[in-house]
């Protein structure tokens, strides 16, 4: 049984993550992450990608320890790679990534989600980068992705206290953007998929590259960039669609272009 699963629902692509017990990354899974979401930024009919875990308890723990508990360090560095590599690629998306947090987020099971641009929770969800108590640290982005999400003084908390949180503490420190019943999580996260479709593609990547910009960039940097991308726009058929469609009271019909 395949253990990442791709389906394709109109303009979304779902990724479900199905490893039992747990839905742990494996060099196979997160090579097929990396070379899946490759593949969807060339689908021209794809907007949105949510990614999940199958199950009613995790959404994923991340790697199976397993892996390290010979202390090889060849093995680490194989796999602090391919990690790094499939959530940079999920991450530089073209399209809106949503995670559809279900469960147990663990690990590099947060750092997946981390790497993904919008994140809801369902309630019961738990969240935690625990990787200091095994004598380890989050080589996935999460560092830098948790701190910039929520600020140094939570990601600290969580990485170098150990800190697990809750699906409404996750909300209130901004990890995540929407906390749903048990249940809930794909459903929401599959409507809001549903919500970018209504936008221009090329609109859409061109906003998440300048907001994303800030993370290494400034405001000086970014601000000329902002324009120039903006008069970009003006050469795709995507624009003069959303303008015409506008003014005769109509639904766009987008081509991603």
């Amino acid at each position: 049984m395949a253990q990442l699963k791709l389906e394709k629902r109109g303009h979304t692509a779902l990724i479900t993550m199905a490893n039992p017990p747990a839905n742990t990354w494996t060099h196979e899974t997160l090579s097929q992450l990396r070379d899946a979401v490759k593949s969807l930024n060339e689908d021209k009919n794809i907007y949105a990608l949510v990614i999940t875990g199958e199950g009613e308890k995790f959404f994923s723990a991340g790697a199976d320890l397993k892996l390290f508990a010979d202390g090889d360090k060849g093995v680490a560095s194989t796999m602090s790679r391919i990690f790094g590599e499939a959530f940079e690629t999920l991450s530089a998306f073209s399209g809106v990534s949503i995670a559809a947090i279900n469960g147990y987020a663990m690990g590099g099971g947060l750092e997946v989600a981390l790497a993904c641009d919008i994140r809801i929770a369902e309630q019961q969800a738990q969240m935690a980068l625990p990787e200091a108590k095994v004598g380890l640290l989050p080589c996935a982005g999460g560092t830098q992705n948790l701190a910039w999400l929520v600020g140094e003084g939570w990601a600290k908390r969580m990485i170098l206290c150990g800190e697990r949180i809750t699906a409404d503490k996750a909300l209130q420190i901004g990890l995540v953007e929407e906390v749903v019943g048990t249940g809930l999580a794909l459903e929401t996260a599959l409507l809001l998929a549903d919500k970018v479709a209504e936008q221009s593609p090329s609109s859409v990547s061109a906003c998440k590259k300048l907001i994303q910009q800030g993370r290494t960039g400034t405001i000086n940097s970014a601000l000329p960039l902002e324009r120039e991308l903006f008069v970009g726009l003006f050469d795709t058929k995507d624009q003069v669609e959303g303008v015409q469609a506008f003014l005769e009271k109509r639904k766009a019909n987008w081509v991603n272009g």
